[in-house]
C-alpha cells in the first residue's frame, strides 16, 4: 500500500476535525465534498455559510456533513478575542480587544481558525491555498504556539524513494527544508525532536535520525560542524532515549558499509530513516535533488514544531494536495 494510502486509513481510523479557513477558494469547497466521501476528517469550512453554500451550488459541490461557521457571528468570538489579547500580553505585545477582534473576523479567517485549533474546537487547520506562508505561519505562531519545549516551528517531507534498501523500505523524513534558512544548534536540535515523532506517527517505528553534515565524526574542523555536534548535545539532553547521531556525512548515514566505517559503533550510520540537514540551502536543495534525479516522491512540507498542527499549502495546490495534506494534519492531530 502506497504510503499515503497508509496516512489516509490511519486519519479514518482516528477521526479527527479539521478547519478549512479558505472558503473563498473553489478548490477548498470540492476537497471539502472529497474528504467527508472518503471519511477522512470531519471538517469545519469557515466564511458566511450562505455565500459558501450558493458558491457549492452554483458548482455542483455536495457539501452535506461539512460545517459551515460563520467567525464575524460565532458565539465563540467573545471568548477567543479576549484569549487572543491574554495570549498576546503574555508574549509581551499589547494588543487590544477591538484589533483582536479585527484580526479574528479578517477576510482571510488564518487568526480564526488558529484560535479554535488552540482551544480544541478543531484538531488541525489546513491553509495556504490563497494565503501566503508567512501569513499562514504567522497566524499560527500568535494563536497555536509552539510545542511545549519547542520554540522552532519547522518542516519535513515524507521522501518515497524507489530503493528500500534506505531509510524505512525506501521512505525518509528530510527536515528542515522549507523554513529555517539558517538554524542554530538550539533550532536544529528541535528540529530533530519535532521530526522524530513524526516520524513514529506516520511510519509506526523509532527514528534512527542523523544530524547531517559535510564532516563524520570529527573529520573536518569548522563552525558549521560545531553547530551540529552542539545540536547533538542538545537533542540527547531534550530526550535521552531518542536514537540519533552526528555529525555525518549522507553516505555514512545511509550506508552501512560507510557508516561502519566513518563511525564505528554508531547507533545511528548506515540505518538512518531521518535526515536532518544543517540548513534550509542544504536541506532544499537535497530534497529537490533527490526528488527529481532520483524520481523519488515528496510528500510535503509538512510543517511540525507547532503545539498542534496547522499544515500550509501550495497555492499552486490540488483538490487532491488539499485533501492529502488534510489526511496528513488529522493524522497530526491524533498524536497530540
Amino acid at each position: 500500500m502506497h504510503l499515503v494510502d497508509q496516512i489516509k486509513e490511519k486519519a479514518k481510523r482516528h477521526l479527527q476535525t479539521v478547519v478549512l479557513p479558505e472558503s473563498y477558494d473553489e478548490r477548498m469547497l470540492y476537497a471539502a465534498e472529497k474528504i467527508i466521501k472518503e471519511e477522512l476528517a470531519k471538517i469545519i469550512i469557515l466564511g458566511d455559510p450562505a455565500k459558501i453554500q450558493a458558491e457549492a451550488d452554483n458548482k455542483g459541490i455536495n457539501l452535506a456533513g461539512v460545517e459551515l461557521l460563520n467567525p464575524a457571528t460565532s458565539p465563540k468570538l467573545d471568548k477567543y478575542v479576549a484569549d487572543f489579547v491574554e495570549l498576546r500580553k503574555s508574549k509581551g505585545k499589547i494588543t487590544t480587544a477591538d484589533d483582536a477582534h479585527k484580526q479574528l473576523t479578517a477576510a482571510d479567517n488564518l487568526f480564526y481558525a488558529g484560535m479554535m485549533v488552540r482551544n480544541g474546537d478543531a484538531g488541525g487547520e489546513v491553509a495556504g491555498a490563497a494565503s501566503t506562508t508567512g501569513n499562514v505561519l504567522k497566524a499560527a505562531f500568535q494563536t497555536v504556539g509552539p510545542a511545549d519545549g519547542i520554540t522552532t516551528v519547522s518542516s519535513f517531507f515524507l521522501m518515497i524513494t524507489k530503493n528500500h534498501f534506505f531509510g524505512e523500505n525506501g521512505i525518509i523524513l528530510f527536515a528542515d527544508c522549507a523554513v529555517n534558512p539558517d538554524p542554530d544548534a538550539q533550532a536544529l536540535a528541535e528540529i530533530a525532536i519535532a521530526t522524530a515523532k513524526n516520524c513514529k506517527a506516520f511510519l509506526d517505528v523509532d527514528a534512527r535520525v542523523a544530524l547531517l553534515s559535510f564532516s563524520s565524526k570529527g573529520s573536518a574542523s569548522h563552525a558549521d560542524v560545531d553547530k551540529v555536534t552542539k545540536a547533538l548535545e542538545i537533542a540527547r539532553q531534550m530526550n535521552p532515549n531518542l536514537q540519533i547521531d552526528g555529525e555525518l556525512q549522507a553516505d555514512a548515514a545511509l550506508l552501512p558499509s560507510v557508516g561502519g566505517k566513518k563511525a564505528p559503533g554508531s547507533p545511528v550510520a548506515g540505518k538512518a530513516n531521518v535526515l536532518i540537514f544543517p540548513s534550509l540551502d542544504a536541506g532544499n536543495i537535497g530534497y529537490k535533488l533527490v526528488e527529481r534525479v532520483a524520481e523519488a516522491e515528496a510528500v510535503g512540507p509538512i510543517i511540525q514544531g507547532l503545539a498542534k498542527p496547522v499544515n500550509d499549502l501550495s497555492r499552486g495546490c490540488s483538490v487532491d494536495d488539499i485533501v492529502n495534506v488534510t489526511a496528513i494534519t488529522a493524522v497530526q492531530a491524533a498524536q497530540t
